[in-house]
């Protein structure tokens, strides 16, 4: 069954273009996953900084591949969560 992430970001709006950078660069890597179906990356309407991912993988097995990517760990882990004020996951498998 697939397996849905929803996260949303927030950061400081001065950080807010190299969060959208980063976060750009880690799409373009996730897509190339085998497990991966989709990656969105949404800006928050009237919310300078904050950020709304969407993501689909094949199983939550694919999804934790996609955590331990070398991509994910240097882009999402090393550049873009320390920027972050706040962070929110939501998990889910699609019906």
């Amino acid at each position: 069954m697939a397996y849905a992430v929803v996260a949303r970001y927030r950061c400081a709006p001065a950080d807010a273009a190299a969060v959208h950078a980063a976060l750009l660069k880690a799409r373009a890597a996730t897509r190339t996953e085998p497990a991966n179906l989709m990656y969105e990356v949404h800006a928050v309407e009237g919310e300078p900084g904050g950020f709304l991912l969407y993501e689909r993988y094949t199983d939550r097995n694919g999804f934790e591949a996609h955590k331990a990517a070398d991509h994910f760990k240097e882009v999402v882990m090393g550049v873009v969560w320390p920027l972050l004020e706040e962070r929110t996951v939501t998990f889910a498998e699609v019906l």
